[in-house]
């Protein structure tokens, strides 16, 4: 980018903080918005890809679904960067999303579960974006509390669904006006023809955002048309802890009672939502709905390339959770187990700007709103829980990087199977403690073990090892405010959990 276009935007930075300023409340401040400008770097843009219950290994190139196909994604990891280790701080959507734009921890931002509201004072980091001159757009899923799709802060332009929204004929706000799409319209194409033609049909004169943020593929899975059907064939592996009477190695006696129960419950193999559907047309239908995900990050990457935007932008792929597939007897997400808290990372575009093919360390969804300042050539504001990773992108690899991952997950009324849970990983182990109930709690050698099926907690020989890490944990707690369990009001309406379905 030249010294030029360089001036324009340090102006246009300027013209958007005197309008804010003359639009606001007499005494409200607005240029807390304003971040210092890191020396030597210019603006990138920017594309962030986000999809819904996309777990770490269910990609083409991973091998570990033999016939999944995902050639976008493949071609991401291959001449881009795969962070082989991402995370995610809480594995439920409202908390990842918010803790995604906040750079912030559950307990810090407070959407603690999927019914909490975001504080109004709260700040996105797309807000930081606009701010100094960038140009942005939101498209897709929000899902955080409110349940409504009205435009929210940070954002030029809205295309958004409501809470879950449909996969089929979708309502959609378009900047504060809604319009509902029919003649079948599916949810990923659609958001994906938006996003292609706003890309397209920018001036070009400041640096973009587009936030991309895919329905798919969160459950009920329902696959475009084009693709029902397209692995109706194909067999599901199980995991060796999905039948424990058939694994001799997998030290089921010591795995929690709460997961052992849950096993007959919406979210379990036993009694998958409420014995609506079995385990292998769950398994079908969710690798049918991945495909036109990648089908969008395709056509998003092919405007890039085709417009010659690709060498000044950085594009985005990313899971907001993990998902179980029958691991301990459990699907959806929630818990600590690897396939819940792991999520797919990939980094792709900027010319010269990736150095680093295998990104090895724990890169957590706080760390997205600092790296994308950064690209931006921002600082991170001092309310950021997250670190940019950019360094490490470049080949940099500092070595004050984390060295441990933490968890945290708060009981919610209407899936109350899932107790509280906090965790702390490494590249080696992880502990794992259940709050407010009496269970056993959990540490696996993940370098030995990475089923997690030996739990080693009453192993003497680890028992220090779970002392130090359980200590870590409740430093950490202490050192970042965690103390408190938040309590959010029950919901008006009766339990439906089946054991107790129309209770209070």
């Amino acid at each position: 980018m030249t010294n030029s276009t360089t001036k324009l935007l340090s102006l246009l930075a300027l013209v958007h903080l005197v309008a804010l300023a003359c639009s606001a409340p007499r005494g409200e401040q607005k240029n807390d918005l304003i971040l210092k400008h890191i020396e030597g770097t210019e603006p990138m843009n920017v594309v962030f890809i986000l999809s819904d219950d996309h777990r770490y290994d269910f990609m083409g190139f991973t091998g570990k679904v033999p016939f999944l196909e995902t050639p976008a994604m493949d071609k991401m990891a291959r001449e881009g960067a795969h962070i082989e280790n991402a995370f995610v701080t809480t594995s439920l959507c409202s908390p990842s999303r918010a803790s995604i734009l906040t750079g912030q921890l559950s307990h810090h931002h407070q959407v603690v579960d999927n019914q909490s509201l975001i504080a109004d004072s709260i700040k996105f980091f797309p807000q930081y974006l606009q701010a100094a001159g960038y140009e942005t757009a939101f498209m897709g899923k929000w899902h955080m509390g409110e349940h409504h799709a009205d435009p929210r802060k940070g954002f030029d332009h809205w295309f958004s669904l409501k809470g879950q929204g449909n996969y089929y004929n979708p309502l959609i706000n378009i900047n504060g006006v809604e319009k509902t799409f029919s003649d079948s319209t599916y949810i990923t194409d659609l958001l994906t023809e938006e996003a292609v033609k706003w890309l397209s049909e920018r001036d070009g004169q400041k640096p973009f955002f587009l936030y991309l943020s895919h329905k798919g593929v969160h459950a009920d899975f329902k696959p475009a048309k084009r693709h029902q059907g397209v692995y109706a064939n194909a067999k599901p592996s199980y995991p060796p802890t999905m039948f424990p009477e058939k694994n001799k190695d997998y030290n089921y006696a010591d795995v929690p009672d709460w997961v052992k129960k849950q096993r007959n419950s919406w979210h379990g193999v036993d009694y998958m939502y409420h014995g609506q559907i079995g385990f292998d047309e769950f398994y079908q239908l969710y690798t049918e709905t991945l495909l036109s995900v990648d089908e969008s990050i395709a056509a998003v990457l092919d405007q890039l390339e085709k417009s010659g935007q690709i060498d000044n932008t950085i594009v985005f792929y990313m899971g907001d959770n993990g998902f179980s597939f029958g691991e301990h007897g459990l699907i959806d997400k929630r818990h600590a187990y690897e396939e819940s808290i792991r999520v797919p990372l990939l980094i792709y575009g900027g010319k010269d700007v990736i150095k680093q093919n295998k990104v090895k360390q724990m890169i957590q969804n706080i760390d997205i709103g600092p790296t994308i300042l950064a690209m931006a050539g921002l600082e991170k504001p001092t309310n950021m829980d997250g670190e940019s990773f950019l360094p490490i992108l470049k080949g940099e690899n500092p070595d004050n990087w984390r060295k441990r991952i933490y968890y945290e997950y708060f009981w919610e009324r209407p899936f109350p199977q899932t107790p509280t849970v906090h965790a702390v990983r490494t590249d080696k182990y992880k502990f794992i403690r259940y709050y407010g109930l009496w269970d056993i709690n959990e540490l696996y050698d993940l370098e030995n073990d990475p089923w997690e099926m030996n739990n080693l907690i009453r192993n003497e020989a680890y028992r220090d090892i779970a002392k130090q890490l359980r200590t870590d944990l409740f430093n950490w707690l202490e050192e970042t405010g965690g103390m408190q369990i938040p309590l959010k009001t029950d919901g008006t309406g009766a339990r439906f959990d089946h054991l107790y379905r129309g209770t209070f």
